[in-house]
Formats: structure tokens, C-alpha cells, sequence
């Protein structure tokens, strides 16, 4: 039998502390490609280690807090840094081994065959990238067979091909609701359309986007869509247990709420969502949960306003309760429970590359309210409510609907489930396979 062929994903999101949805991708890939039987190699840009023995290594990979680097270290990394730098930036494997205990990661890490870090890479190369407005080098030994950059990084390996991930274009669409540098952004991935060898996109809006945007030739670019994986563990869990800990944990009621979970920034619509369900005067709550972004306080301003709040008579008691729950932050398990006990979800995006929360919902079970925008028609189809996302009335009304409507729910229920095989992960599984057998 042969040696397996190989293949590297940066770990530049992956790394990230709070979870988004390119960390997502990023991890769904890492096992898709496992399954497809390549050999998976994952490059992060985490902080150097303090030490040389492969112990501190593999500590410092998992704790940036691994201790100072001594300075006869800094100026031997820098000097090696210094004679290297015609090849790039170097990097090297790191360590795994058992004696660091993983299982707290189990949830954040990729699947992998090996690891790889170049100190601060990807903070460096988008520096270096504005001044010189080129691809760096990273050189990595043994070279891979293929790299997959899962993100638009000014970063490249020479003498294999370097397949590129654009999931939207939103900075150019939608350029008031991102933080990017929109000059350096679109250098960046326009320099990325010239030089790949391929372009992979996730839904035939941001495929679209990118050929008329950027000039991109249809045959260096394929949709591959995604998929979504949740373990069975947890979306299996009997409908019992989810109730507990929606009940216990968060003193909801199970099958009696809304909820949205994303990042609180303009993009997703956070404000009028808060709008639409005020109007609507239900009297199930919203939850919201994500960890505040740029713009957030505008976002959630009507969060700190006394209309947000009901008052509950309990006996001879008069309490206040909130009517818009937030919550920065659950875990990855008690996230799933809580869209599972969730009526439904609010999910009116201005405008997603593909729009996994929609995906989600449908493979949960749970009925979704969403926008009639960009990609998500593609993802949603007949199997949720769509609607101007400009439109808080139009938000309402279908928060109305679902809350009064337990036929309704039923309905796309069942029409979720069926629509969410079209993103199964065998069929994602299928798309890249035949994106990466053009190159191995």
C-alpha cells in the first residue's frame, strides 16, 4: 500500500480562543480529509516556546502562558530567523505526545496527524503584507503534497499546490458591517485570484461573487457548500436530558424560547432582531448568545432598556423578568441542547457565505426564521421561513407565526431534516474529493 498523501490546513482560526464559523470549517475539513484517507497536517502560528525540549513545546503549544523566553534564546531564534528568511518563514513539527492532558481541547481541536507552528506567522505575514504586497513563503520539511489555506492569507508553499478557501466577499458587499482594511483586503484576494492553483468557495452566491468581483475563471473555482458535524452524543441526547439542562442550567423552558447564537456584530442583524421581536409582543423569550464584537453595544442598545423587561406576578410578589436573554458564552454541548429546546431560531443574516446556524437548526430539529438574502436560500430552501432581513416587520410577523403556529413548527421540523441530508457529510465528502483529486 502506498504512503498516504498529505495534506496541510493552517490553524490560523483554529487557534483563536473564542470559536467562529471559519474555526468550523476549518475542523469539519480536518476530519473530512481524514476520512478521504489523506494524511492531515495542521500549521498554527501560535507563540514560540520558552525553552528548547520537546516537554516545553508541546506545554507551550497548549498555554501561552508557558513562561518568558530567555533572552540568549531570543537572540539565537532571531539571528537563525534572520539567516532563513530567503526561504520564508520556518516551520517546525510540534511535539504531541500524552503528557500534557487534551481532553478540556477535545471540542476545539482539529483532526490530526501532525502539527506544525511558526511563531506569530500570521500576525507577521498580514504586517508584511501591506508593505509589500506579496505572498510569503512558509517553508515546512518534509513539504506537503497540498495545502489547504482555509482563510484569504497572504501566505504560500512553494512547489506545491495551494488550494484557497474565499467563503464571501462580504468586506467588499457589505463593507460597513467589517472591520478589515477594505484596500488591503481586496490586494490580498485579488492577488489570491491570480496566483492560486485553486479556489474553493461554499455556496454558488459567494462563487458568484468572487468570478465577477475578482475575474476569476469558473474552472479555478468550485462550491464545495459544508456540512456540519455534531456528535451523536450530543445530538442523539434523549429529549429528557435536553430538557434538564435547558431547565437547569438556564431556567428556560424547554420548547419555549427563540433563540439566535453567532457573533455580535453588524452582519448579523443582531439589532433589528431585537427590534422584530419586541414588535412581535410574544411573550417567549429570546436568547442570544455570542461574545460582543465590533459594534455590539449598538447592537444590543435596546438590551439596556426598561422595554425589554416584563413584570411577573408570583403570588403577592412582583418580579421582573427579562423578556431578551443574553449569554456571551456555552459550551459547545449545552449550545447544542439549547438549540434543540429552542422553539426556533431567529437567524435574519444581512449576508452569509453559506449560513451554517441555518444548517444546524435544520439537523437539530429546530425551525428557522432567516433571510431571503445571498446564500442562505440555497441552504434554507422550502424548509424555513425566509424574509427581508431589512424588514422588522417582516421579522415579527414570522416570530408571531412560529410561536403561534405548532403545525408550522412541525412542518419545517420535518422539512429541515430531509433538507439537511443535501449537506450531509458524505456529500460534502464527495465535493472535496473530487476537488483534491485534481491535484493528487
Amino acid at each position: 500500500m502506498g504512503k498516504l498523501k498529505r495534506i496541510m490546513i493552517d490553524g490560523r482560526n483554529l487557534s483563536l480562543e473564542k470559536g467562529t464559523g471559519v474555526a468550523t470549517y476549518a475542523r469539519n475539513l480536518s476530519y473530512c480529509l481524514h476520512d478521504l484517507g489523506y494524511q492531515v497536517e495542521v500549521l498554527y502560528g501560535n507563540r514560540a516556546a520558552p525553552g528548547l525540549t520537546d516537554l516545553m513545546k508541546e506545554i507551550a503549544f497548549f498555554d501561552s502562558n508557558a513562561g518568558d523566553i530567555p533572552k540568549w534564546l531570543q537572540v539565537l531564534r532571531s539571528a537563525k530567523e534572520a539567516i532563513l528568511a530567503p526561504l520564508g518563514y520556518q516551520a517546525t513539527m510540534v511535539p504531541i505526545t500524552d503528557v500534557v492532558i487534551k481532553d478540556a481541547f477535545k471540542s476545539r481541536l482539529p483532526y490530526f496527524d501532525a502539527i506544525y507552528n511558526s511563531p506569530d506567522l500570521y500576525r507577521k505575514a498580514h504586517g508584511l503584507f501591506g508593505f509589500f504586497n506579496r505572498l510569503h513563503k512558509v517553508h515546512v520539511f518534509p513539504r506537503p503534497d497540498v495545502v489547504h489555506w482555509t482563510y484569504p492569507l497572504p501566505l504560500k508553499i512553494n512547489g506545491i499546490p495551494n488550494i484557497y478557501t474565499l467563503h464571501d466577499m462580504v468586506p467588499l458587499r457589505l463593507p460597513y458591517t467589517t472591520l478589515d482594511n477594505k484596500r488591503r483586503y481586496f490586494k490580498l484576494v485579488s492577488k489570491i485570484a491570480r496566483t492560486a492553483d485553486h479556489i474553493v468557495t461554499v455556496s454558488e452566491s459567494a462563487k458568484s461573487d468572487i468570478i465577477k468581483l475578482l475575474g476569476v475563471d469558473s474552472k479555478r473555482i468550485t462550491n464545495t457548500y459544508q456540512s456540519v458535524s455534531i456528535p451523536d452524543k450530543y445530538k442523539n441526547k434523549p429529549a429528557e436530558i435536553v430538557q434538564q439542562e435547558v431547565e437547569g442550567t438556564f431556567g428556560l423552558e424547554y420548547k419555549n424560547y427563540f433563540i439566535f447564537w453567532g457573533s455580535i456584530e453588524p452582519k448579523k442583524n443582531i439589532g433589528r432582531i431585537i427590534e422584530g421581536y419586541l414588535a412581535s409582543n410574544v411573550k417567549t423569550p429570546l436568547v442570544i448568545v455570542g461574545a460582543q464584537a465590533w459594534k455590539s453595544e449598538e447592537e444590543l442598545k435596546l438590551l439596556y432598556d426598561d422595554n425589554i423587561r416584563a413584570l411577573v406576578h408570583i403570588g403577592n410578589e412582583t418580579r421582573v423578568k427579562k423578556k431578551v436573554i443574553q449569554l456571551s458564552y456555552v459550551p459547545f454541548p449545552l449550545l447544542v441542547s439549547l438549540i434543540r429546546g429552542a422553539k426556533a431560531t431567529v437567524f435574519p443574516s444581512l449576508y452569509e457565505g453559506f449560513g451554517l446556524p441555518v444548517l444546524e437548526s435544520m439537523l437539530l430539529g429546530t425551525p428557522v426564521i432567516t433571510s431571503n438574502t445571498a446564500s442562505i436560500p440555497e441552504v434554507a430552501g422550502d424548509a424555513a421561513i425566509m424574509v427581508n432581513p431589512y424588514d422588522t416587520r417582516a421579522i415579527a410577523d414570522a416570530i408571531i407565526a412560529l410561536d403561534n403556529g405548532a403545525d408550522l413548527r412541525a412542518s419545517l421540523t420535518a422539512k429541515g431534516f430531509e433538507r439537511a441530508k443535501l449537506f450531509s457529510e458524505d456529500a460534502y465528502r464527495e465535493r472535496l474529493k473530487d476537488v483534491f483529486e485534481k491535484f493528487i
